[in-house]
């Protein structure tokens, strides 16, 4: 049985290698003095612009040099209703990754979702909300044609026989406190009470990228340690092409001193679904100290969502305090809120107008289609876990 283990492995390790890009044998333009073609260029940039952080960014531009269309893997937890940053910030990133060429593979955790206890562990339910998350993309703009949605539980059926060896050679080449530093992508710490499935998970979801021939892990910061445990996993193989970590920046909750989005407490997110007058209540509670940037949850969303989705983010406001007003970088923002001229009040109306004009598509779409309204009405009816 060992051997039959090990043989699988070794194998898939073959296989990727000649389906990837060797990080070795092709210098970057930084270390050889080799320039980029204009095309490769802009590639990088509008990849790169996606990650708060990117290890590494020569291999990045070594893998967009050498391969026109590199897999990118990304997932998520089918998991109650949809908030904006899992909305709309998935939608801006997998438009940008498609429109440099690359192949997106979204990756439908359903089995993760039941071993994290969410929705009960009830399948049913979580295949219920996977399919409420495609129909947001969807309406919201979402570039499908370079995009494959795929259901952990059905791809890791058809192919046990790669999967589960890869899983286990993971789990073996790994001691257990390694594999604990990783539980945050569960939204678990180290220190709370775990089932053996919440160990299970982490060891699956680095063999995730491996089974899904990623080039590009594009996933949030809180998911970063298991993406390194993969890159480490790659040293213990003596894999040379390493998956690139390209991880996105987590937007706060909107209330003070919320380090991320709650499902559990409305207050603290703008749902996919939300009406436009509970957009406007969320917005107009929501922590905007004035003359304060750092830690602004307001800002974070203008930063994060609004500049990328329009280009631009306006202020209407009469003539006596500064008349309306068109930003075209966050650093104009940044500066006249610190300085006052810009008001908290006259911000959070223009990030409402902002917020509901992308939303709108997404509201009439659940409001005329019926298997959408119909997904959403059961979603609503679900008690979401942790």
């Amino acid at each position: 049985m060992a051997d039959q283990s090990s043989d699988t492995v070794n194998k898939l390790s073959s296989e990727m290698e000649t389906v990837s890009v060797s990080t070795t044998q092709a210098p970057s333009s930084s270390s050889a003095g080799l320039q980029m073609s204009e095309e490769v260029e802009k590639r990088y940039r509008i990849v790169r612009s996606i990650g708060e952080e990117c290890i590494q960014e020569e291999e990045l531009k070594n893998l967009l040099a050498k391969k026109a269309a590199p897999i990118c893997y990304d997932g998520f937890e089918p998991s109650g209703r949809m908030h904006i940053a899992q909305g709309v910030m998935k939608v801006i990133n997998v438009n940008k990754m498609t429109s440099a060429g690359c192949r997106v593979k979204i990756w439908i955790a359903d089995w993760f979702a039941q071993l994290n206890n969410k929705m009960g562990g009830d399948l049913k339910k979580i295949r219920v909300v996977g399919e409420y998350f495609q129909e947001i993309w969807k309406a919201a703009g979402m570039d499908n044609d370079k995009v494959e949605f795929l259901w952990s539980s059905e791809e890791i059926n058809s192919k046990a026989d790669k999967y589960w060896p890869l899983v286990m050679d993971i789990a073996r080449k790994n001691k257990l406190p390694r594999i604990l530093r990783c539980v945050q992508i569960m939204g678990r710490s180290e220190t709370d009470e775990l089932s053996a499935a919440q160990i299970l998970y982490p060891c699956m979801q680095c063999a995730d990228i491996f089974f899904l021939e990623a080039d590009i892990c594009q996933l949030g910061m809180d998911q970063r340690k298991v993406n390194v445990l993969a890159r480490e996993y790659c040293d213990d193989i003596k894999r040379k092409n390493k998956p690139i970590i390209l991880s996105h920046h987590m937007l706060p909750g909107l209330q003070q001193g919320q380090e991320k989005m709650s499902k559990s407490d409305p207050l603290s997110a703008i749902f996919m679904e939300d009406e436009e007058a509970e957009v406007n209540v969320k917005i107009k509670k929501a922590y905007c100290p004035p003359k304060i940037v750092q830690g602004n949850p307001c800002l974070e969303y203008i930063k994060y969502i609004i500049l990328p989705w329009f280009d631009e983010f306006t202020v209407e406001r009469n003539e006596e305090y500064g008349g309306n007003k068109t930003y075209k970088s966050f650093e104009e923002i940044a500066t006249e809120y610190e300085s006052g001229e810009l008001h908290p009040g006259d911000l959070k109306k223009g990030l409402m107008n902002s917020l509901n004009k992308i939303l709108q598509p997404v509201r009439d779409h659940f409001k005329t289609d019926a298997r959408a309204k119909n997904l959403l009405k059961q979603i609503k009816a679900y008690r979401v876990t942790r």
